[in-house]
């Protein structure tokens, strides 16, 4: 008996050094690492100390003050007053003469997109080498820009046949991306130069040719707000720049529910919100972007619109031009032999 309640002793002993040594790690315990956070939620961030008796404990966010306690209770922490995206959390503890720091990070993200769904109401020919870049339709003219090395151009189409109406060529050694109107002129960016160029609508004669404010930024879709120029690199990212000087304004990230939406590709600007092609070779999909938050608020799913046979690369989706009057979208794709005109609506 006495052997078996020393062992109990002993057990019980370990038990709680295991338990002591479990508490002495000072770390979070929620929210755990990695943790995505919908945007206006509030969250206890509530810590595991190495004693309940502490001088204070200092957190951050992204290394600024958040708040300071002097005691061991959990903090509220309100994710409204703060940007969407990785944040990074930390607390520091002085204790007995003593400090420690913890880290943890969250995530936070918009609600879930609304689901669109797209109704086809015309077939158009489009022309199977014109490797699409930007597209923007304007009193009965489809305009576009095509890209390839020795195949970029910028075009006007007729709508119907398919038939290109007026062309210029790029020099062979650029590589054309996306093009938009801005009164009565077009702008038409490079892939990898670090260049654009501004055409006259009418004739299509280059009037001026600029360099990008990031000489290491590439251009990809552009679009026109009425005021600011916004225009997309390949990440999650939309730049404003001014129109007149070509200067960068400012930036901002997009997100969805499930954190930043990178390959933002080309772009139409409508009615206040962005049209957005994503780059994937496996994905036909347009996000519709708020270009104040950066919230990707509507997600088109455009799968099985495109019946031609497909290569695994070069021969994705890309082009949106919306028609006003119609309330419909145009859509194509690089070197596709289609254009569709779709109408959109909720799911």
């Amino acid at each position: 008996m006495k052997y078996q309640a020393f062992a109990v002793a002993l057990s019980a002993c370990l038990f709680l050094i295991g338990c002591k040594s479990q508490k002495g790690r000072f770390e979070f315990v929620t929210p755990e690492a990695g943790t995505s956070v919908l945007k206006g939620e509030k969250l206890q961030l509530a810590l595991r100390f190495p004693d309940e008796t502490v001088d204070s404990v200092v957190y951050s966010v992204d290394g600024d003050l958040l708040a300071s306690k002097t005691d061991t209770t959990a903090l509220e922490f309100d994710s409204n007053q703060f940007n969407y995206g990785n944040r990074s959390l930390s607390a520091k503890i002085y204790y007995g003469g003593k400090e420690d720091i913890a880290y943890t990070n969250i995530l936070i993200v918009p609600p879930t997109p609304t689901a669109y769904q797209f109704e086809v109401i015309n077939t158009y020919p489009h022309d199977p080498t014109a490797f699409t870049q930007g597209l923007q339709y304007e009193n009965g003219i489809l305009y576009e820009s095509t890209g390839m090395k020795g195949r970029s151009s910028l075009r006007k189409v007729d709508l119907k046949t398919g038939n290109v109406i007026q062309k210029t060529d790029l020099d062979g050694e650029l590589f054309g991306e996306g093009m938009t109107i801005v009164g009565d002129k077009i702008i038409f960016l490079t892939y990898t130069s670090g260049v654009g160029f501004v055409y006259d609508k009418s004739s299509l004669k280059r009037l001026q040719t600029f360099d990008y404010t990031n000489p290491n930024q590439e251009g990809w879709g552009i679009t026109y707000d009425g005021t600011r120029l916004i225009k997309t690199d390949g990440s999650s990212f939309l730049y404003f720049v001014d129109p007149a000087t070509f200067r960068e304004l400012g930036s901002i990230e997009v997100f969805d529910d499930r954190g930043p939406v990178p390959n933002l590709n080309e772009l139409e600007y409508v009615d206040g919100k962005i049209y957005a092609n994503l780059y994937y070779g496996d994905r036909d999909e347009v996000v519709i972007i708020n270009p104040e938050t950066g919230v990707v608020e509507g997600k088109i799913n455009f799968v099985g619109l495109y019946n031609g046979e497909r290569q695994p690369l070069n021969n994705e989706m890309n082009g949106i031009a919306y028609n006003a009057n119609t309330k419909t979208f145009y859509v194509t794709g690089k070197d596709w032999t289609k254009l569709f005109e779709v109408r959109l609506s909720p799911r």
